[in-house]
């Protein structure tokens, strides 16, 4: 598979938001902010399935994480989704436009196959 492009949306899951109740280095925190959604039909399209690692680059960095499989009801093709946390941050520029907060939404990245030695996270086991 070569680097596809795709729009990524971070935002706020209710995993995230019960997990962190529990902990950020708890286990249901780490695993909402530790992989990528994409579209079920993009990921047949080329050849990727649940749980496989991809490298997501931006302008501004690079992530490799496991690919999570949602519904076509809940992401349309050539969208991605992530949690906010470390590591959609390590995508978003650190220009706020005087918000305070940085461009989060829209964000245009690459995403391809990676292996499983290169993911970027710290999970806990």
């Amino acid at each position: 598979m070569s680097e596809e492009t795709f729009i990524l949306i971070p935002g706020r899951t209710s995993d995230q938001g019960c997990g962190i109740s529990e902990g950020k280095y708890a286990r249901r925190y780490s695993d909402a902010i530790t992989a990528v959604q994409m579209n079920a039909q993009d990921m047949e399209r080329l050849g990727l399935s649940e749980g496989q690692p991809v490298r997501i680059r931006s302008e501004h960095g690079s992530v490799v994480l496991p690919l999570q499989a949602a519904r076509a009801d809940e992401l349309p093709q050539g969208l991605l989704f992530m949690a906010y946390g470390e590591y959609s941050s390590r995508l978003m520029g650190g220009e706020t436009h005087g918000s305070g907060m940085p461009t989060s939404k829209g964000i245009d990245v690459t995403i391809e196959a990676a292996e499983a030695d290169e993911v970027d996270t710290g999970r806990i086991a």
